[in-house]
C-alpha cells in the first residue's frame, strides 16, 4: 500500500474525479452504422437524443453539461443536428468503430489547481472480442479535439472496468483487470501500482466476478458505484429466478468488508436487480440498474421493462437528496438495444471531458425520460 500511495503522489497531483463532480461536458459518439444496428438504428438515435437532452438539462443560472458529439462526416452531422435540435451540443469530426466512449475515449483527470489532462490507454476490443476500425485511435482523436495535454499509458484499461470516488479509492474486478485477455503480464500488485500512477488512487478494492453473459468480462460499472464519500450502491435479487443472485450477494459481502482510501468502512446501499432480462434470441442479458450516469442535473437510469424498474429509479433518485438530482428514466426501448449492446453508461466518456468543481450541482424539478441509449457492439462510422 505504501508503494501505491507513493505512485499516486508521483502522478503530478492529477486524479480521476468522482462522477458526481460538476462537468463542463461529456463526450459521446453518434450511432450511424446501418450494417451493424440494422432496424434498431432509428430507435437508437431517438434514445441517444433523449439521453443528450437529459445530460444537457439545467435549471436557470445553473451550469449546463454540454454533449460533445462525435460524427464521422457531413451527412451524419446533419442527421445528428436534426435529432438534437434544441440541445446545446457541440459536434466534432472523428472516425470511430464503436460508439462506446466510456471504454474507448481517454479518461480526463484534474489537479487540485484546476489543470486537466487526457489519460490515454490501450484498447483491444474488450479482450479481442470486438475489433472494429477506429476504436484503437478514438482515444487519440478525442484527446486532440479536447485540446488538453495528454498522458499515454502502454497497458489496456477500459473506463467501465474501474469506479473511483475522487478521493483515492478505486473499485474494479479480478475477472476483468486480471483477465489474461487484457494485460497477461501484470498481476494485481503491478496493476495497483499502475492505477495509482495513472489515476491518482491510493487504494484499489477488488471484487471478483461480474454478471452472467457480460462480454466486458465483469466491468465494475454494472456491479457497484460510488454515490458519495464512503458510500457505495450495489444490487440485490428481488425475484426467485434472478440468475445473478449468488454473485450479487458476494458483491455486497465484499463491499461491506472494504475500507476506502480514508480508512472508512464502506456504507453499502442496495437497490433491486432487474432480474432475468431475455434478449430477442432468447439469451440472458447482463442487465443492471447501477449502470446509471450522474450528469450535472440528472441521473440517467437504464430500465428494462422489468417489474423492478420503478423501484430502482426511485431508489437511485433517493441516493442524491442533497444534490437534488433528477432520476431520469431512460428505458424504452432499451431492451431492444440490449440485443446489440450492454449498457447505457458505456456510450459516455467517463471523465466527462472536464471536471471543473468538486461541488455537486442542484436541480429543482423532476422528470421522467422515455427512451434509452445503450451499448452497441458495432457502429463502424468513418469519414
Amino acid at each position: 500500500m505504501e508503494e501505491l500511495a507513493t505512485a499516486a503522489r508521483s502522478a503530478k497531483a492529477y486524479r480521476m474525479p468522482a462522477e458526481w463532480e460538476l462537468h463542463e461536458a461529456c463526450w459521446l459518439a453518434w450511432p450511424c452504422a446501418q450494417d451493424l444496428w440494422g432496424e434498431d438504428l432509428g430507435p437508437a438515435r431517438e434514445s441517444f437524443a433523449a439521453l443528450c437532452r437529459a445530460i444537457a438539462s439545467a435549471p436557470a443560472k445553473e451550469l449546463p453539461e454540454t454533449p460533445n458529439v462525435l460524427v464521422p462526416n457531413d451527412e451524419e452531422e446533419t442527421a445528428a443536428r436534426r435529432a438534437l435540435s434544441g440541445v446545446p451540443a457541440r459536434f466534432f469530426r472523428a472516425d470511430y468503430g464503436d460508439i462506446w466512449l466510456r471504454d474507448t475515449a481517454p479518461l480526463f483527470l484534474r489537479s487540485d489547481e484546476g489543470g486537466i489532462i487526457a489519460a490515454r490507454f490501450k484498447f483491444n476490443g474488450w479482450g479481442g472480442k470486438y475489433i472494429l476500425p477506429g476504436d484503437d485511435r478514438v482515444s487519440l482523436e478525442v484527446a486532440e479535439l479536447s485540446r488538453k495535454a495528454t498522458r499515454s499509458f502502454d497497458w489496456v484499461l477500459e473506463g467501465g472496468s474501474i469506479e473511483v470516488d475522487g478521493l483515492g479509492t478505486c473499485l474494479t474486478t479480478r475477472q476483468c483487470l486480471l483477465n489474461p485477455n487484457r494485460n497477461p503480464n501484470l498481476d494485481a500488485p503491478a496493476l495497483e501500482r499502475k492505477l495509482g500512477d495513472a489515476l491518482g488512487v491510493s487504494r484499489v478494492l477488488w471484487l471478483d466476478q461480474g454478471l452472467l453473459n457480460d462480454h466486458t468480462d465483469g466491468h465494475v460499472d454494472t456491479l457497484a458505484r460510488f454515490v458519495g464519500p464512503g458510500r457505495v450502491v450495489c444490487m440485490e435479487a428481488r425475484s426467485s429466478d434472478d440468475p445473478n443472485r449468488q454473485t450479487l450477494e458476494s458483491i455486497a459481502r465484499a463491499l461491506a468488508g472494504f475500507k476506502d482510501a480514508a480508512g472508512r468502512p464502506l456504507e453499502v446501499l442496495r437497490i433491486p436487480s432487474p432480474g432475468s432480462v431475455i434478449g430477442k434470441a432468447g439469451e440472458l442479458m447482463p442487465a443492471s440498474y447501477v449502470n446509471f450516469y450522474i450528469a450535472n442535473h440528472a441521473v440517467a437510469v437504464p430500465v428494462y421493462r422489468s417489474a423492478f424498474d420503478e423501484a430502482a429509479v426511485s431508489a437511485i433518485g433517493a441516493l442524491f437528496p442533497d444534490a437534488g438530482k433528477d432520476a431520469a428514466r431512460l428505458g424504452q426501448p432499451l431492451l431492444d438495444f440490449l440485443i446489440e449492446s450492454l449498457k447505457n453508461h458505456g456510450i459516455l466518456s467517463p471523465s466527462l471531458c472536464r471536471a471543473i468543481s468538486p461541488a455537486r450541482s442542484p436541480i429543482r424539478h423532476t422528470r421522467r425520460w422515455p427512451g434509452a441509449a445503450d451499448r452497441g457492439r458495432g457502429n463502424r462510422c468513418r469519414r
